[in-house]
């Protein structure tokens, strides 16, 4: 298969595959006698775990060590779950650092019902926005 035909068989484009090469993700493809790419069915698989696991947040280096060990005859599912559980772990703290500021928007928004813009001085940018104490 040359490289348009599985980039369309997957839905990326030609140099997405050409990159996961450059970042060894994928085998160094066979070349026809005109220094075409000839790739092997396989690939698909291949590219399709790569985009499944982006689809759970999983980073390419992430997605290549999981990649290695399985290259290394070693089933990787215990690996892959402390990557999940370590995701989730981050998926989590982000939740509360977002309720966090979520909550420190809704005072801001409720600071800024109360105050009169005819207060707000030239050396304040804007006095909804409270100035550092230092």
């Amino acid at each position: 298969m040359r490289i348009g035909e599985v980039a369309a068989a997957v839905s990326v484009e030609p140099q997405t595959i050409r990159y996961y090469e450059r970042r060894g993700l994928l085998p160094e493809p066979r070349r026809d006698p005109s220094g075409y790419r000839t790739y092997d069915p396989s690939v698909i698989t291949r590219l399709q775990f790569i985009r499944a696991g982006q689809g759970v947040g999983f980073t390419l280096v992430e997605i290549a060590s999981i990649l290695d060990l399985r290259g290394d005859g070693v089933t990787p599912c215990t690996h892959v779950r402390d990557l999940l559980s370590a995701k989730l772990r981050d998926v989590r703290r982000r939740q509360n650092e977002l309720a966090i500021m979520g909550e420190e928007l809704e005072g801001l928004i409720s600071r800024s019902d109360q105050l009169d813009p005819v207060d707000c001085t030239d050396t304040d940018t804007c006095h909804v926005i409270p100035r550092p104490t230092t």
